[in-house]
């Protein structure tokens, strides 16, 4: 199955304050907003939310194409992601801008402030996906995650006029986008990705009631915090999964990305509905429990044990045939 995973690359710096944000918000000042966070910690990391889907794909050895734009300062990054098996060729590499940033920090609560940075990203609007096509062979699933709105909507465009499948993976563009483009974007969706929150974002900005998105996509994917994660098609009965218990929180920067890798990986391997989000949960159990997005331990006979403990052997089995032997 050829995955084309289209969205932002960037490099993320991630930083952790000991208390919580709301100690220090005054809610009758909130207009007058000046705040300032003495953090504990550091990290820059490499990110993107297509990035680090693609990454994860890649772990899987689905050899994912990830298409996206960037800096002249992404030499590095390239390499770390085709040492992981990501097809980095149809990345548009800008002349001027600098890659992405994600400047993110997590109070002790886990909630966040942050901030993004497009630089190159602005250009993607400019890639096209019929060059992509030509040079892979026809493409099985195209994901839309976010990236330059116009970029976006053009290679959902382009997917219709092509009858490629396609995910729309809006999350935190909705926020930016009006109702007009976000029903443009996820209209004929075979999957559409949000969480709690973007669910009903969703359904306020395009005036759409639950029934009538799902009349307008194959299944509707939403993920709930600790409270796991829901699939809805239309005719069939919701399936509910609950989240993999975890060690800690560690950081919570890229758990939606490794829950829509793994379910995305569940496509590929042909498992049902209940597997793929099952096979997410597990992937982003280890995220969370990782400082960084692409920086978490895969073991195989791990994996495959907690499965089973969170899901029963049936699931366990299942999906240890489908994974890589290589994955240590």
């Amino acid at each position: 199955m050829k995955l084309c995973v289209t969205g932002s690359i960037a490099t993320d710096h991630l930083m952790t304050f000991a208390g919580k944000f709301s100690d220090s918000l005054i809610e009758e000042q909130l207009d007058n907003l000046s705040v300032s966070f003495l953090v504990d910690d550091l990290q820059v990391r490499r990110g993107g939310v297509a990035a680090n889907i693609a990454f994860s794909l890649g772990r899987f050895d689905l050899d994912p194409i990830l298409v996206g734009a960037v800096g002249l300062d992404f030499s590095d990054y390239r390499s770390w992601l085709v040492r992981h098996g990501v097809d980095v060729e149809s990345i548009h590499e800008s002349k001027a801008a600098h890659t992405a940033r994600f400047v993110c920090t997590t109070d002790s609560a886990s909630n966040q402030i942050a901030s993004f940075y497009p630089g190159a990203m602005s250009e993607a609007r400019e890639i096209e996906l019929g060059p992509i096509q030509d040079r892979v062979g026809y493409l099985d699933l195209v994901v839309v995650s976010p990236n330059d709105p116009e970029a976006m909507l053009r290679h959902t465009a382009e997917c219709r006029e092509r009858s490629i499948r396609f995910a729309a993976d809006p999350s935190q563009q909705l926020s930016f986008m009006g109702g007009e483009d976000i029903r443009r974007l996820i209209d004929g969706a075979a999957y559409l990705f949000t969480n709690e929150y973007e669910a009903a974002l969703t359904e306020q900005k395009t005036g759409w009631t639950a029934e009538e998105i799902l009349d307008r996509v194959g299944t509707r994917v939403t993920t709930r915090g600790a409270k796991g994660s829901i699939i809805e098609s239309k005719g069939a009965e919701p399936i509910e999964i609950p989240v993999v218990p975890i060690a800690a929180v560690v950081d919570p920067t890229g758990v939606g990305d490794a829950f829509r890798a793994g379910y995305i990986a569940g496509l590929a391997w042909g498992v049902s509905a209940e597997r793929s989000a099952q096979l997410g949960s597990m992937l982003a159990a280890l995220v969370i429990e990782t400082t960084g997005t692409q920086e978490y331990d895969l073991n195989r006979d791990s994996f495959i044990l907690r499965i089973e403990d969170a899901y029963g052997s049936a699931a366990a089995e299942e999906i240890g045939r489908h994974l890589p032997l290589t994955i240590v």
